[in-house]
Formats: C-alpha cells, sequence, structure tokens
C-alpha cells in the first residue's frame, strides 16, 4: 500500500484477507468496546449503509488494494493533507468541536465535519 495517510471519501479497497470490497465514507472511527481510534470508516461495497449502528472501521495498514480512488476537489486535497500532519487524537478533538462548513474558508478548522458515534 502506498504511503499516503488518507484516502478520499468513496474509495473502493480491498482489504488485507478481504473477500468483499469497502468503501470509505468517513475518518476516525472511534471503536465502541475499546476507544480505539480508526483510520477509516467504510461500508462494504455495493451494497452500503444498511443499519445505522453498523460501520466497518479500519486503518491505513489494512488496505490490501486501492480500486477506485473517490473523488478529490481542493478542498478535499486541503483537508486530507492537513489531516496528515497532526495525530488522530488532536483531528478528532477539532472534528467534535466544529461543525461542517461549505461556505468560508476552507481551513481545516471551519470544514471538518461533525462525528459522532451511535449509543449502542
Amino acid at each position: 500500500m502506498q504511503n499516503e495517510k488518507y484516502l478520499p471519501l468513496g474509495t473502493v479497497c480491498l482489504l488485507n484477507g478481504g473477500k468483499k470490497f469497502v468503501m470509505v465514507n468517513g475518518y476516525l472511527g472511534v471503536g465502541n468496546e475499546d476507544d480505539k481510534i480508526y483510520d477509516y470508516i467504510g461500508v462494504i461495497y455495493p451494497v452500503g449503509a444498511i443499519s445505522s449502528d453498523v460501520n466497518l472501521l479500519f486503518n491505513h495498514e489494512q488496505i490490501e488494494k486501492v480500486i477506485f480512488r473517490g473523488f478529490e476537489s481542493d478542498e478535499c486535497k486541503e483537508f486530507l493533507n492537513e489531516m496528515k500532519n497532526v495525530s488522530k487524537e488532536e483531528i478528532l478533538s477539532k472534528m467534535k468541536e466544529e461543525q461542517y462548513s461549505t461556505q468560508g474558508n476552507n481551513s481545516f478548522n471551519q470544514t471538518a465535519p461533525e462525528v459522532y458515534t451511535n449509543p449502542q
């Protein structure tokens, strides 16, 4: 797998030892049982999200092969570039504090999506 840390949303990949494709649909998922922060949140492709309480959490190192690379706008490239320069904990903290905004400055602090975990 490439040295690139984060792939764009919509990227379809195969995980190590996997038999089904996974599509990236979010970043920095927190495990319910261990509070570990994972690089990606994903869904089985092509099925997608079939329940709001089921997400696949995985790290970049678990990606065996990228099948399709997701759309990358300038805003996406800037966001992903800034994500790789700070720790997962710092990013998650910023993402929880700020709501996603499509207006104004495209800096990380104004464009980070809100992160939520589904209660069990």
